[in-house]
């Protein structure tokens, strides 16, 4: 079988069977993967890119697929739906501390990351100038599901995933323009208009994203839907007019999505908890097929000559420039060094660079066919030595604290016509508003718990109700209350009885 740009062929009925059942097949045994891949600590895109490796022309499915500008087409808008997936799971409570920080690690840090791998591959490996910076630039973007997949079971500090996470959002944006620019025909600009040009680009973008965001979140809790199933639907499709209006207004699409969908994720929408399941199934249809195409466009049996300057540039990105960017960006704002260490070894390279690496490819730059095997390398070959490995370290250094309160399941249905709000609350195994009283909860005036469903079955409480780990309760509060009510409830599953004493969220402060 061969896909590639020749002779198109009109696509019959069985020719679209065929493609949704190999589609089907594919999605089957990577979803199965997945969980081999928990098992194992390895990220997912290994297997997935393994998936496509096995389907291309080396592997069994001896499928010829060639086709870079399709790739990028597809990676492109696979990213916008990671990144938007990425913005709606991003607290603000926990990145805005270290907003600053992970903004110069995320801009500064791509520039030092930039000139160290650079220059490591023009004079260690020999490639021309050109090549080397769209290399370096290539390999700068950090990847958070790459990251995450391997350390949501270990908790560590909220500055540290903060930090990483924010980076992760900000860093595709400022990468995806020096790719492009180290890309274009003729001589790379001067350094100082490309630097105005980033920061006019980065500025349009976030001024887009947070507008679009903001009103795309009030529409979203003063209109009333018919069905709870449009709200996933449309909080989607206000992230991806995020990313297109960013995108016509020569602005970063891709901080514009992400910043569009982290208001919306931290505006208390209704319906959250569907919301938030639909954006996690998106984001993991887009990265298997965005890996398993990925690993089609590879040729394996081309690999063999760039498999040591892949190492040789993955070692040099990995062992000095990650860490030399750490240091310079995160020392200022007084990071531990144990800290800082764990964010050098967690610069896990994933998706992001594969796709940039056919942007060249795309552009016609000489030796762009070289890039890529060697971002290709670099990036399966050192995720599979720092995925598995990333666990242990955060142990060494002492960072897996104690696990936190879990927090409260949520989901919000407005009463339009009431001008009201019922929630429905999931209180979690590990939530400390197990043993509360109704009457503890001390919610505001306008706000009542109606019903409690336990163990299957449903009754309405008295005041003196004693709450348990997996009720269902059902809240009743007016418009006016309803966001002070899901304050409180939060700050009862974090805090307990002692919610009063430690604040209204729980923690030792209000928010």
């Amino acid at each position: 079988m061969r896909v590639s740009q020749g002779r198109e062929r009109p696509l019959t009925v069985h020719h679209l069977n065929q493609l949704l059942l190999v589609c089907s097949l594919v999605l089957l045994v990577a979803v199965a993967a997945v969980r081999i891949s928990s098992r194992s600590g390895l990220p997912s895109l290994l297997v997935y890119l393994g998936i496509g490796i096995a389907m291309g022309q080396d592997g069994i499915g001896d499928i010829h697929f060639d086709n870079a500008e399709l790739t990028q087409v597809i990676g492109y808008a696979a990213l916008v739906v990671i990144l938007a997936e990425g913005g709606l799971g991003t607290k603000w409570k926990e990145i805005k501390p270290v907003l600053p920080a992970a903004t110069a690690l995320a801009l500064g840090g791509v520039a030092v990351s930039v000139g160290v791998t650079a220059t490591a591959a023009h004079y260690l490996i020999g490639l021309e100038w050109r090549q080397a910076l769209i290399v370096g630039a290539v390999v700068s973007s950090t990847d958070a599901a790459a990251v995450f997949s391997v350390l949501r079971k270990i908790p560590l500090p909220t500055r540290v995933t903060g930090t990483l996470e924010a980076e992760s959002g900000f860093n595709d944006a400022p990468v995806v323009i020096l790719v492009v620019a180290f890309s274009q025909v003729g001589p790379v600009e001067h350094w100082y208009t490309l630097i105005g040009e980033i920061t006019l680009e980065l500025a349009i973008g976030a001024a887009i994203g947070i507008a679009v965001g903001w009103l795309g979140s009030w529409g979203l809790r003063h209109v009333a839907l018919p069905a709870s199933g449009l709200y996933p639907i449309a909080v989607m499709a206000i992230a991806v007019t995020a990313y297109a209006a960013g995108a016509l207004a020569h602005g970063s699409g891709f901080l514009a999505v992400y910043l569009a969908s982290m208001a919306m994720g931290n505006a208390k929408l209704p319906h959250w908890p569907a919301t938030r399941g639909f954006a996690d199934g998106l984001g993991w249809i887009a990265q298997i097929g965005m890996f398993v195409l990925l690993g089609l466009l590879v040729t394996p049996h081309e690999l063999g000559d760039d498999v040591l300057p892949g190492l040789v540039i993955g070692l040099v990105l990995t062992m000095v420039a990650r860490p030399l960017s750490v240091v310079l960006c995160l020392t200022p704002f007084r990071v531990s060094w144990q800290e800082q260490t764990l964010m050098s070894w967690a610069g896990l390279r994933g998706a992001v660079p594969i796709i940039l690496a056919t942007i060249p490819m795309v552009s016609g730059v000489e030796g762009s066919r070289r890039i890529f095997n060697i971002v290709f390398i670099l990036v399966v070959v050192y995720t599979l030595v720092q995925g598995p490995t990333l666990p242990w370290l955060a142990r060494k250094l002492r960072l897996g604290g104690d696990p936190e309160a879990a927090d409260l399941g949520i989901e919000s249905a407005p009463l339009e016509r009431l001008r009201g709000h019922l929630l429905s609350v999931a209180i979690p195994e590990g939530s400390r508003m197990h043993g509360v009283e109704v009457n503890e909860l001390r919610l505001p005036a306008g706000a009542a718990v109606t019903l409690v469903v336990r163990e299957g079955k449903s009754f309405v409480p008295l005041p003196t109700t004693v709450l348990r780990r997996g009720d269902e309760l059902l809240v009743v509060a007016t418009d006016p209350v309803r966001d002070a009510a899901e304050r409180r409830l939060r700050a009862v599953g974090h805090g307990g009885k002692l919610a009063d004493w430690l604040g209204t969220d729980g923690g030792g402060g209000t928010r």
